[in-house]
């Protein structure tokens, strides 16, 4: 049978990847606000890698919950162009989302950090530091946060197209207190 609607914790992990993914790239700019040697600037560098951190366990969870369940079937108003971008654009953001957290933790670790969980624990660098490497995967990191950020704004323009023009229920099924009518019997 197919997989009609996503489940409330689809819906909510894709609303709090989001607003991680924006916070945590927010706090990049800790960087251009605050003077080097501001306890600031350090603050919204561990601010950032801990909701990092927690950005990687909210995709794995969520790769994991779409790896079991599947997604649901496209709505049959989108033409086959628009379901081939839409399956390439989630792919995208998936291997973003993977990449990213990745990265970040290799940057960590090749700048010779140790990892930090909000202060509940530190995973210390497996490796010896390299600033050469640290600075590439720095810029790698950087042009996928970019990426994700230009993805995810062409991914939430194609829904407000699908329910603003087309109005179907494409954006519909993502809200979190939706009740598409074919989920009725699911809640």
């Amino acid at each position: 049978m197919p997989i009609v609607g996503y489940s409330s914790v689809q819906k909510s992990l894709h609303w709090a990847l989001f607003a991680l993914v924006v916070g945590i790239y927010l706090l990049t700019f800790g960087d251009d606000l605050f003077q080097h040697g501001d306890p600031n600037r350090a603050l919204a560098w561990w601010l950032h890698i801990s909701f990092g951190l927690l950005l990687a366990a909210l995709v794995l969870w969520r790769v994991a919950l779409r790896l079991a369940r599947g997604a649901p079937t496209l709505p049959n108003s989108m033409t086959g162009f628009e379901r081939a971008v839409a399956k390439l654009g989630h792919l995208a953001l998936y291997v973003l989302l993977v990449a990213i957290p990745v990265l970040g933790i290799l940057l960590t670790w090749f700048r010779g950090d140790a990892l930090t969980f909000f202060g509940l624990f530190t995973i210390p660098a497996p490796f010896v530091p390299d600033r050469g490497i640290a600075s590439s995967i720095r810029e790698i990191h950087s042009l996928c946060a970019n990426a994700i950020l230009i993805l995810a704004g062409g991914h939430a323009l194609a829904a407000l197209w699908h329910h603003f023009v087309k109005r179907d229920d494409v954006l519909e099924r993502m809200l979190p207190h939706s009740h598409h009518p074919q989920l009725r019997r699911f809640h």
